[in-house]
């Protein structure tokens, strides 16, 4: 039931190496492994034991291409909020790899699955979605596990992807993943290595007991 040493070690591999890759290589992914990466996401926890999720697998060059169009447009938009050397870094920015990657992943969420009364989702109705996300990392770390990177593309409006995936209007798009062997393979994340950002430090992001509390001076 628990995991040798070594098992244990390769777990903490894959948290630590995955990375948001958005240079893809034209190879196919083969149909069994795609499976076994859906399988692992759909083993994910879910509040309620509702499993909000289903997957709409695109390898269509023409879906793709409207999905990018999209995904374009937002991009463009959201430039205009940032000035100076952060515009001209988010313009340098590859954002996302739709045409590149064999495989994208449309993950979604379903509100109304099980009905009006899930356990927990009941006080916090946000659940559904944090349960969907859950399933999105198990498909990231599977994927990873296989040799194979994934792109979370976040830059969309819900409607248009509705649109373009014959989505019901009351299913939320929560992701765009893009799935396929790298190009590369960064040792730090992209944002990181271009400068936009650092990982903040592990101690600042830890309380004890209550939110003024810091648990590193706790644990001293």
């Amino acid at each position: 039931m628990w995991l040798s040493e070594q098992e244990k070690d390769g777990v903490y591999k894959a948290i630590y190496n995955r990375r948001d890759i958005r240079h893809f290589k034209s190879d196919p992914v083969d149909e069994e492994t795609l499976i076994r990466i859906l399988q692992a996401a759909h083993q994910a926890p879910s509040v309620g034991y509702m499993q909000p999720w289903n997957f709409i697998v695109i390898k269509s060059g023409d879906i793709k291409q409207k999905l990018k169009n999209v995904v374009d447009k937002e991009i463009g938009a959201l430039g205009l909020h940032f000035e100076g050397q952060r515009a001209d870094l988010y313009k340098s920015l590859k954002v996302e790899g739709l045409l590149e990657a064999p495989v994208t992943v449309c993950v979604t969420c379903d509100p109304t699955r099980e009905g009006p009364h899930v356990v927990g989702r009941n006080s916090i109705p946000e659940t559904d979605a944090y349960s969907v996300v859950c399933a999105i990392q198990n498909l990231w770390l599977a994927a990873y596990a296989e040799g194979i990177s994934a792109g979370w593309v976040s830059f969309y409006k819900k409607a248009d992807v509705r649109e373009i995936l014959a989505i019901p209007p009351h299913i939320e798009p929560i992701a765009l993943i893009s799935l396929g062997y790298p190009v590369d393979y960064p040792d730090r994340p992209l944002l990181e290595i271009v400068g936009w950002g650092d990982r903040y430090p592990f101690d600042d992001m830890i309380y004890a007991e209550t939110w003024d509390q810091s648990y590193a001076s706790t644990a001293l």
